[in-house]
């Protein structure tokens, strides 16, 4: 297998969107699934790194990252049901998520081998649910010994969270050792309730990542980093719903790093502010096509230069 650009570990799921008007349907989904998916459409070279279930909606996963270009050689098969996750779109287009995980397929992938790759993301349930967590935790940490660039999406889902206070523990350790962070205002409220949300991200900052993009929905980007900060604004557009939305942003900001190789991407070199902004404009570009689409369903490289 040839060494991809970003290894994406976490999970692979299927959302049931609920429209307001009660139509159901079943989409592909997960929050690091998403962001290969739309690494894969964006052209960057991604690989995969999960558990997915031999039953048809994992079949359906596999062969979505398939046909979008992710190297799907190091994905477990695993006889247990495919997760499932109730997406419940508001009239704002806004989704509001219940789970099913118990005994299905996401929490089961464990870490068996390190990877190569420049970039190592991750985030979402990856980070919550068990063995996975572990394996990832694992795979973060050799992946910050080889001074990879380690992208973490926090993503946190509070009603999965059965230990708030171990959660924390171990998310904040990973962020120290991220070359960046992406955190949402919720998220930050998850990790440092009741705090002021730009001084939680530059405690982040402080604790050793090199940088934090806060997501703030309609409010834009802020970017935080030891230079300051800096936002981007988020374009105009008609929301058909929000799912896949901030995966697509995470693709597109790593996709503009794929694009400048003349622009370092490493673990012992914290990306500069100009690049920050650059790479954040893409994201937001990327995820302003998804989300005037129904589900998780990120752009091609086409489609943004249209």
């Amino acid at each position: 297998m040839p060494i991809p650009f970003v290894c994406a570990a976490g999970e692979a799921l299927v959302d049931l969107v609920v429209t307001p008007s009660g139509e159901v349907d079943a989409v592909l989904g997960g929050s690091v699934f998403n962001t290969a998916r739309a690494l894969g459409r964006l052209g960057v070279p991604v690989a995969y790194r999960g558990s997915l279930s031999t039953d048809r909606f994992g079949d359906r996963l596999h062969a979505g990252l398939v046909s979008d270009g992710v190297m799907v050689d190091d994905v477990d098969r695993v006889a247990a049901p495919t997760t499932l996750a109730l997406a419940e779109i508001g009239v704002d287009g806004a989704a509001a998520y219940r789970f099913y995980v118990a005994d299905t397929s996401v929490p089961l992938w464990e870490a068996t081998t390190t990877s190569a790759a420049p970039i190592v993301f991750t985030g979402g349930l990856g980070l919550v649910l068990e063995p996975m967590a572990t394996g990832v935790t694992e795979l973060v940490y050799a992946a910050a010994g080889r001074s990879a660039a380690v992208m973490i999406d926090i993503n946190a889902r509070p009603a999965l969270i059965d230990d708030l206070g171990s959660y924390r523990q171990r998310v904040l350790e990973l962020c120290a050792h991220a070359w960046v962070v992406k955190v949402s205002d919720d998220d930050l409220e998850v990790l440092f309730p009741g705090h002021d949300a730009l001084a939680a991200a530059n405690d982040i900052v402080d604790a050793g990542s090199g940088a934090v993009v806060l997501t703030r929905g309609s409010g834009g980007v802020t970017i935080v980093s030891h230079e300051g900060l800096a936002t981007v604004a988020v374009p105009p557009v008609e929301v058909v719903d929000t799912i896949g939305a901030g995966d697509t942003c995470d693709a597109g900001f790593l996709a503009w790093w794929f694009e400048q190789p003349a622009h370092a991407v490493t673990a012992a070199r914290p990306p500069s502010h100009a690049d920050l902004v650059a790479a954040c404009s893409f994201g937001v570009a990327a995820a302003a096509v998804t989300v005037g689409r129904r589900g998780a369903n990120p752009p091609h490289r086409s489609d943004l230069d249209l």
